[in-house]
């Protein structure tokens, strides 16, 4: 560039500037050589090119300095115009690889770059052209060379168009590429019509023609041009911007435009061209419009993340195949895909879904219709009767996918549903979409709780669904009716027998069926989300309780009270304030409460096990419910703020037995004071169970042998039983 300005500090003509000229298109396409060596681009056959074409222009260069300075001549054309020429056909060539190694397809850009090209070859065609060709004073050699230069310098820019109407594929590179161009054409241009309408040498424009060079050696020179080519993003396709809006509107309106000019509509030559381009225009539009209607119409029927079917599409699919026989739909529901978008964030999260639904997609096979239906769950239409589709369905949550990085495994239940046109036992001929697909998920929640791989819908699940549906529908009256109360069972420390803490539960006394047994309306409760609700409830309850039995009993009263926790609470983000708001209420300490969950509820990790660590901030104590009988990892122990241990009565029931389960009872009173942990045994029922668990090291014990869970337990009072004599007087 400083050349460049230096050129023009030489003397007019001289031998020196045009050296310097000369200079300035030679180093430019030397450069672009050297830049394809030193970053070595996957194809360097454009840029040579590229550099072929700025040597061909410096050689027209040189040609018509030897007719000016040895043959004292300035001929109009010459043999330097077949170099200038020829210089386009390496530059032509060289876009077209730029082109086409964009992988992808986008046909609105295609549509865009012909507007536009159409719009600038009208102008060009009716400014530039036209008036050369149509000069009586040139001859046609002279008007043919003349009306080449701007026709190829708009080839350029109509090719370069292609690349910018989408804004993935530019570059810093590309940019400049579009700019040398631009500069070319525009030059060009204004040779043109110096030439045509004054004596003009060229020498004002020296400048814009070595910038030219300058730049497209900077473009080969940025790193950029090495960049591997970008696709074409679907999703793109046919969003408009404001600039290429406007580029758009101008070249549909120029064609009528120029019938208001002064001389323009007048000549019959430029009214035929005119009218070419305005017809050319429409179509161009008309074919815009179509893709625009189109797209609207793929969107509508796609889901946006991943590509798939949506619901819309998949129900007239649905009709499509039940209009037909018979149709088989498979529904699947991820199982721990919360957990990882929680973790380790949405974008990971959806990168995992577009890579679980291209898995997906192969495995469903060519003639099945694969569809996104919700958040995390997948509907696939199976072409008639395939098991091993259904098999390969069921499979794809089989093996780990690798995102970002990360190694993901995913769990998922497979529910499936059928219509047998008639001819099957169930007689649903007639079912609707929306019924197929219904059933489908009904049996997708079965097997998300039996953790069988697929299960197939029968009328039974209807039946427990419906119960389970009026269930928790009284259960939402239930809370509002002040229905629920809270009970406390003991836990007894020994030696001594002194209820060291108790443990808050929840009954349920319907006013027509009577009590309803915990076993049957808390799964409701986490189905439908109503525990996090009752949960707060119970932790509210259960904390004043006890803070009123402190106030009033003052020693007797228990140390703490557990409160547990459901899955579904601990997910959700804030539990740990609730646990603070509840406590504040109550006037409670922190170390007065216990939260109680299980192993399950953890094991995942992400949100839950965040919750634990703000809970044990708060100075709130942590138990591990059922040890023993969820997933038992002992890694959870490292991971998982816990303070208790509960070991599960199903190992505490034949526990006076020789055994596997005195074993693991001993085992887990071992690890316990091996990590500096309270180990608490449940489900104690006679005086002989309890004399064991006290030999094997168990210092608080819990189960009816104690006391049932009631509302106020008598805490004075000690066991009127000879075995829980014995263990006092033992020690």
């Amino acid at each position: 560039m400083l050349a460049t300005g230096a050129y023009y500090l030489l003397p007019d003509d001289s031998l020196t500037a045009n050296l310097c000229y000369d200079a300035v298109g030679l180093a430019s396409g030397l450069l672009i050589l050297v830049a394809v060596r030193l970053y070595r681009p996957s194809r360097p056959g454009m840029w040579r090119l590229f550099a072929a074409g700025q040597i061909l222009s410096v050689l027209g260069d040189f040609t018509w300095e030897y007719y000016e300075y040895v043959r004292h001549e300035e001929p109009y054309p010459s043999f330097a115009d077949l170099f200038y020429v020829a210089s386009y056909l390496p530059l032509v060539a060289g876009l077209f690889l730029l082109l086409r190694r964009r992988r992808g397809g986008d046909t609105a850009g295609l549509i865009d770059a012909a507007m536009v090209a159409t719009g600038l070859g009208l102008a060009m065609w009716v400014f530039v052209l036209h008036p050369v060709v149509a000069g009586a004073s040139a001859s046609t050699l002279e008007r043919v060379i003349s009306t080449a230069y701007p026709a190829l310098d708009a080839l350029l820019l109509a090719m370069l168009a292609r690349l910018f109407v989408e804004p993935a594929s530019r570059t810093p590179s590309t940019t400049l590429l579009g700019l040398a161009a631009v500069l070319l054409l525009v030059f060009d241009v204004g040779f043109s019509v110096a030439s045509l309408y004054w004596s003009y040498d060229g020498h004002l424009l020296d400048g814009g023609w070595m910038a030219s060079y300058v730049i497209w050696a900077a473009a080969a020179l940025h790193p950029s041009m090495a960049a591997p080519a970008a696709a074409v993003d679907p999703g793109r396709d046919g969003r408009v911007s404001r600039l290429r809006l406007a580029a758009l509107g101008a070249s549909a309106v120029l064609a009528p435009g120029l019938l208001f000019l002064p001389g323009i509509g007048a000549d019959g030559v430029d009214r035929l061209v005119i009218g070419a381009a305005a017809v050319a225009l429409f179509l161009l539009g008309m074919t815009r419009m179509v893709g625009f209607v189109n797209k609207i119409h793929r969107l509508a029927m796609q889901d946006d993340l991943t590509g798939l079917s949506n619901r819309r599409h998949f129900y007239q699919a649905m009709s499509g195949a039940l209009a037909g026989g018979r149709a088989q739909v498979a529904m699947l529901g991820l199982s721990n895909f919360k957990a990882i978008n929680d973790e380790l964030g949405h974008l990971v999260g959806d990168r995992l879904l577009v890579a679980f639904a291209d898995r997906l997609r192969a495995a469903a096979g060519d003639g099945a219709v694969v569809a996104r239906t919700a958040g995390d769950e997948f509907a696939v239409l199976v072409p008639g009767d395939e098991p091993a589709a259904v098999r390969r369905i069921a499979a794809t949550v089989h093996d780990s996918i690798r995102v970002d990085g990360y190694e993901l495994l995913l769990g998922a239940g497979v529910g499936l549903s059928e219509s047998n046109g008639g001819s099957g036992s169930e007689g649903d001929g007639a079912i609707e979409p929306a019924e197929l697909l219904r059933r489908a998920g009904v049996a997708m929640y079965a097997a998300k709780k039996t953790g069988d791989p697929y299960l197939r819908w029968d009328p039974a699940m209807d039946e427990r669904t419906s119960h389970y549906t009026r269930l928790g529908a009284q259960m939402r009256v239930a809370l509002d009716a002040g229905q629920f109360r809270v009970v406390y069972q003991p836990i007894v420390a020994v030696p001594g027998l002194r209820v060291a803490a108790v443990e808050a539960l929840v009954r349920w006394e319907h006013p027509e069926r009577g009590p309803v047994s915990p076993a049957e309306f808390i799964p409701v409760a986490e189905q439908n989300g109503l525990i996090v609700e009752l949960g707060e409830w119970i932790l509210a309850t259960a904390c004043r309780q006890l803070a009123r039995w402190r106030a009033e009993l003052g020693e007797l009263a228990p140390l703490k009270v557990s409160v547990n926790a459901s899955a579904r609470q601990l997910a959700r983000p804030g539990f740990a304030r609730t646990v603070a708001r509840a406590l504040a209420e109550a006037q409670l300490p922190a170390r007065c409460l216990t939260i109680e969950l299980t192993e399950t509820a953890v094991f995942q990790g992400g949100q839950a096990v965040t919750a634990l660590h703000e809970l044990r901030a708060l100075g709130v104590t942590i138990a591990l419910d059922d040890f023993g009988t969820g997933h038992s990892s002992l890694g959870l122990l490292q991971t998982v703020p816990v303070d208790i241990l509960k070991l599960d009565k199903l190992f505490v029931d034949n526990i006076t037995e020789a055994g596997r389960h005195t074993v693991i009872a001993k085992a887990l009173i071992e690890i316990s004071e091996g990590l500096g942990l309270i180990a608490v045994a449940e489900g104690v029922e006679t005086a002989e169970q309890a004399e064991t668990l006290s030999d094997l090291g168990y210092r608080l014990l819990q189960g009816y042998y104690f006391g049932r869970p009631v509302a106020e337990p008598d805490f004075s009072a000690r066991p009127d039983i000879f075995g829980a004599r014995s263990l006092t007087s033992r020690r």
